[in-house]
C-alpha cells in the first residue's frame, strides 16, 4: 500500500512515517510539507490513502481534498486536526474523508485507522476482481448454453430468453477446418479473428462447435452485411491458418428456435463446399505471432514462448519479427501494452493498479516508468490531461 502524509511540521510527518513503517514495513510512505507538493505526488505515484493536516500555509487540507478528490476518486482521505479545529474535521468527514486523527496522534489510534484502510482497500480490490470474474464466467456460461442448444442437446431449465432479446435478427457463421490432428492454435486464431470482426461489423459472439469447427453469431449494424465480414475473415484466415478451411453462413434469422436446424444445414452444406487454399511463408508466421500477442498481451509474454507458438527458433523468429514489423519483439509488446493503457485511462472508474495488471504489469512502479518513458507523462498525469480536454 502507498500512503501520503501531508503536514507542514516535519516532526509530525517523520513521526507518522516512522510509526507506519515500523508496523507496516512493506508500505511505501510519501511525505509532503504542503498541498502543492502533495498534488504533485498524487500525480506521480499510485497513492491509495492520504493523511493530511487541516491548517497549512497556502491551502487547507479540506481545499486540497476538494481539489484532488475528483482527479483521484479512488484515494481515501484522513484528516489530522487539533482539538480547536475539530469542526473542520467534522466537515472533512462530511465531504468524504474516511476518518480524522486528533493531535497529538496516538500510535495505537494511527495503526488502528490504517489497518481499517488496508482492509477496505483489500475488500474493494476483491470486489473488483469478483466482478471481472463474474463477467467472464457469464460469457463462458452463455457460450456453453449456446453450444448445447445448437447441438440439439438438452439445456434443462436454463433460459434462452437472453439470446432472443439480445439478437432479434442475426446470422450464423461457421468456420470448419480440414484436419485430423489437434488444432488448438487454429481454434485460438479463428476465435480471435472472428470475434474482432463481429465486434467491428455488429455484435455477437463466437463459440467452439466441435473439434474442428467454430460457430459465430452476429447481428449486423446498419450499413454492414455478411459479405463484408466473410471476405475479410477469409483474407485473414488464409494468412494465419496452417490448414485448409471453409466458411459457411446462414440467411438472416429472426427465430432462435431455428438455430439447431440451421446449424445442421451448414454442416450438410460443408460436404460439398470447397476449402480455401493457404498462403505460405514467413509473413504468415509473423502474422500469427502478432495475433497471439494482441490477444495475450495481459499475460507473461516471452520471445521464446511466442516463437514456440509458430514453431520457429527464437533467434530466427526475433530476426524475422524485426524484419517484418520494423520493431523488436520487446519494443512491440511494450508499445501495445502502453497503447492499451492509454485507452483504459479514459475510464475514470479504473484504478491505476488495475490498469497496470490488465496490461501485464504486476509492478505498478515498473508500469509507471515504462509509460513515462514512452509518452513523457506518468499515467496519472496523462489522465489529468484528459480531464482538461
Amino acid at each position: 500500500m502507498e500512503l501520503l502524509i501531508v503536514d507542514d511540521e516535519a516532526v509530525i510527518r517523520e513521526g507518522i512515517k516512522r510509526t507506519l513503517q515500523n508496523r507496516f514495513p512493506g508500505f511505501r510512505v510519501h511525505l509532503a510539507e504542503g498541498p502543492e507538493q502533495a498534488a504533485a505526488l498524487l500525480h506521480d505515484y499510485p497513492i491509495q490513502a492520504v493523511l493530511t493536516d487541516i491548517l497549512m500555509p497556502g491551502m487547507t487540507g479540506l481545499e486540497l481534498m476538494s481539489v484532488c478528490s475528483p482527479r483521484h476518486p479512488h484515494v481515501k482521505w484522513v484528516v489530522i486536526s487539533a482539538y480547536s479545529e475539530f469542526a473542520y474535521a467534522q466537515e472533512a468527514v462530511r465531504l468524504g474523508a474516511k476518518d480524522y486523527l486528533l493531535k497529538p496522534i496516538g500510535k495505537d489510534a494511527l495503526i488502528g485507522l490504517v489497518e481499517r484502510l488496508v482492509a477496505e482497500v483489500a475488500k474493494e480490490q476483491e470486489q473488483t476482481e469478483e466482478a471481472l470474474l463474474l463477467k467472464q464466467n457469464r460469457r463462458f456460461l452463455r457460450e456453453a448454453v449456446f453450444q448445447r442448444w445448437v447441438s440439439g442437446l438438452d439445456i434443462g431449465a436454463l433460459d434462452i430468453r437472453p439470446f432472443v432479446e439480445a439478437y432479434p435478427a442475426f446470422q450464423l457463421v461457421m468456420v470448419k477446418m480440414d484436419s485430423d490432428k489437434a488444432v488448438h492454435l487454429e481454434h485460438f486464431i479463428i476465435e480471435n479473428v472472428m470475434g474482432e470482426l463481429i465486434e467491428k461489423y455488429g455484435s455477437g459472439f463466437v463459440t467452439i462447435y466441435n473439434s474442428n469447427s467454430l460457430l459465430g453469431l452476429v447481428m449486423f449494424k446498419e450499413g454492414h452485411a455478411m459479405q463484408q465480414l466473410r471476405d475479410e475473415l477469409t483474407r485473414h484466415l488464409a494468412r494465419y491458418l496452417r490448414i485448409p478451411f471453409q466458411i459457411l453462413h446462414s440467411p438472416v434469422l429472426d427465430d432462435f428456435h431455428r438455430v439447431p436446424k440451421e446449424v445442421q444445414k451448414l454442416r450438410e452444406a460443408s460436404a460439398t463446399h470447397s476449402y480455401t487454399p493457404l498462403e505460405v511463408g514467413s509473413d504468415k508466421a509473423v502474422e500469427v505471432a502478432l495475433q497471439y500477442i494482441k490477444a495475450r498481451y495481459r499475460e507473461e509474454l516471452s520471445l521464446e514462448k511466442v516463437a514456440s507458438v509458430v514453431y520457429l527458433n527464437p533467434v530466427y523468429f526475433c530476426q524475422l519479427f524485426k524484419q517484418k514489423t520494423g520493431h523488436g519483439f520487446k519494443e512491440y509488446v511494450i508499445q501495445l501494452r502502453m497503447d492499451q493503457a492509454k485507452r483504459m485511462l479514459q475510464d475514470p472508474k479504473l484504478k491505476l493498479a488495475e490498469i497496470s495488471e490488465r496490461v501485464g504489469y504486476q509492478d505498478m512502479r515498473h508500469f509507471t516508468q515504462l509509460f513515462r518513458k514512452k509518452f513523457g507523462l506518468t499515467p496519472s498525469q496523462y489522465r489529468e490531461t484528459l480531464g482538461e480536454g
